[in-house]
């Protein structure tokens, strides 16, 4: 089963962004506002979450 990587951003908490299992965070311009905060397996995030994954190499969801 896939894993992806949670990353939460420390100005914004209620955002999260998910990335594969061991790959680095995209491109973004912010990125030391990111901090890991663990990994989850695929059954545990919704089914979008994980179709924007596979699609864009990355997804954002809301926290709260």
């Amino acid at each position: 089963m896939d894993e992806y990587d949670l990353y939460i951003n420390a100005k914004k908490p209620a955002i999260g962004l998910y990335v594969p299992k061991g790959a680095s965070l995209p491109d973004l311009a912010d990125k030391k506002d990111w901090v890991f905060d663990g990994t989850a397996a695929q059954d545990l995030l919704p089914p979008e979450v994980v179709e924007g994954i596979k699609a864009d190499g990355h997804a954002f969801r809301d926290m709260d």
